[in-house]
């Protein structure tokens, strides 16, 4: 899978992806993440990507122009199966959407930033929104991190045990059961007499 993602800020992504899982995922092959720094397509030489907003109000937004360069250039490269812009305002992500959305081969990320990006952008090419819950974020890095994280380790062979991610929670609507480790008692706390029986199904 590959995942090109479209920032102000690619500073804040370098250590979601270097590390654990995501970094193993890439060093295997089975996961490209590349981000692109959007101020390379600004508008002038002092790297304008954001502009005050129409209408009034606090807050700049990131303007058409960039945005479309960015995307417009990527998309010569590859063909997207989704164009996606992680907002508050997207569809709340849930495992049921991770799932369908590590089958893909080509996904470009937008990041939004400041009071988010000139809406005729979202109009005609934005194929997809993601909101990661009901707050608000500097920027949408975090958001970016957070969806690659739940896609990428649903790609087969990047975890150890495959298995693993089909009994997270959430894969059958339900949260995961108390889980336990050695020793069977510390302190005097015990663990469940059935976990010792042998007895898997159980």
């Amino acid at each position: 899978m590959h995942i090109d993602i479209i920032t102000v800020l690619p500073e804040l992504l370098e250590s979601p992806f270097g590390h654990s899982i995501m970094k193993r995922a890439q060093e295997k092959g089975l996961l490209v993440v590349k981000t692109h720094a959007l101020r390379q397509w600004a508008v002038n030489e002092y790297g304008q990507v954001d502009d005050y907003q129409y209408g009034g109000g606090a807050g700049m937004v990131l303007m058409c122009e960039p945005l479309v360069n960015a995307i417009e250039a990527l998309s010569k490269e590859r063909k997207y199966d989704g164009i996606i812009y992680l907002t508050p305002d997207g569809q709340t992500l849930q495992q049921s959407m991770a799932n369908q959305l590590s089958m893909k081969e080509n996904l470009l990320l937008i990041c939004g930033h400041y009071k988010g990006i000139d809406q005729r952008i979202r109009d005609h090419y934005i194929t997809r929104e993601i909101s990661i819950g009901d707050y608000v974020l500097s920027g949408g890095e975090l958001a970016a991190a957070v969806l690659v994280d739940a896609i990428g380790r649903l790609l087969p062979g990047v975890l150890n045990n495959e298995t693993s991610a089909l009994t997270d929670s959430f894969q059958d609507n339900l949260l995961a059961p108390p889980v336990y480790t050695r020793p069977a008692e510390f302190k005097g706390w015990k663990i469940p007499d059935i976990l010792l029986s042998g007895d898997l199904k159980k």
